[in-house]
C-alpha cells in the first residue's frame, strides 16, 4: 500500500500523515532495544538508540520503500542476546518487540477513529486510517520468517539448533530473497494471512 497517490490527490493528510509514519519505524526499533535492555542488554542504550530522536534511526531506503511499498525500515537497533541469561527467550520477547508495537500503534489508531472521525471522511479521519493500515502492514511483514526480519528471529528462539544455523546462514542473502519474493508476488498471500490474524487480534479488543 503505497502513499504516493495520496501525495497527488490529497497532499495535506499526506504531510500530515508523514512523521507520524516515520515515527512507526522509530518506534518499532525502539521496541527493540528497550526489551532488551529491561532484560539485561545495554548495548542499544550504550549506543545511543533508546531515543525517539528520528537522525538515530532512519535509513533512507527504509523510509522511501515505506512511502512507496507500504512497509518499510529502520537502522536495526544492536542487540547482544548473550547478555540476556535466557537466550532463548530473549530472542522471542525482542524480535516480538516491534510487532507488538505495531500492533499497539494500529489498535490505537483504529480506537481513535472509531472515536473521534466517524462518520467524517476528512483529514483526522483519513490520517488515522492510514496510520493503522500501515502499522498492521509493517507488523505482517516483519512477521515473514525470513532473515533478517523478526519473524525469523522468534522462530530461532522456537526451533532446534540446527534450525537456527540454517536461518543464521540464511541472513546475508535474506534481504535479496525478500525482494525477488516480493516482486514475483510469492509473499502476497503470507502477508495478506498475517494481515488478517492482527486485523482479528484487534478487532476482539475494539469496543
Amino acid at each position: 500500500m503505497g502513499l504516493l497517490n495520496l501525495l497527488t490527490s490529497d497532499p495535506v493528510t499526506f504531510f500530515c500523515l508523514a512523521i507520524p509514519l516515520l515515527y512507526s519505524i522509530i518506534i518499532h526499533e525502539l521496541a527493540h532495544g528497550w526489551v532488551a535492555w529491561r532484560m539485561g542488554d545495554p548495548t542499544a542504550k550504550w549506543a545511543g538508540r533508546l531515543t525517539l530522536n528520528p537522525l538515530k534511526h532512519l535509513d533512507p531506503i527504509g523510509t522511501a520503500m515505506l512511502f512507496l511499498a507500504g512497509f518499510g525500515w529502520a537502522k536495526p537497533v544492536p542487540v547482544n542476546i548473550s547478555n540476556i541469561a535466557d537466550q532463548r527467550k530473549g530472542l522471542i520477547l525482542v524480535s516480538s518487540a516491534g510487532i507488538i508495537a505495531n500492533m499497539t500503534l494500529a489498535f490505537l489508531a483504529l480506537l481513535a477513529w472509531r472515536i473521534l472521525a466517524p462518520p467524517t471522511d476528512g483529514i483526522t479521519a483519513k490520517i488515522l486510517y492510514y496510520l493503522a493500515q500501515i502499522n498492521i502492514m509493517l507488523a505482517s511483514f516483519n512477521l515473514i520468517p525470513i532473515p533478517p526480519l523478526d519473524g525469523s528471529k522468534i522462530l530461532m528462539g522456537f526451533s532446534s539448533p540446527k534450525v537456527q544455523y540454517a536461518l543464521s546462514r540464511l541472513e546475508p542473502y535474506g534481504f535479496f530473497v525478500i525482494i525477488a519474493l516480493l516482486f514475483f508476488g510469492i509473499l502476497n498471500p503470507v502477508i495478506a494471512l498475517f494481515r488478517w490474524i492482527i486485523l482479528a487480534a484487534i478487532g476482539l479488543l475494539l469496543p
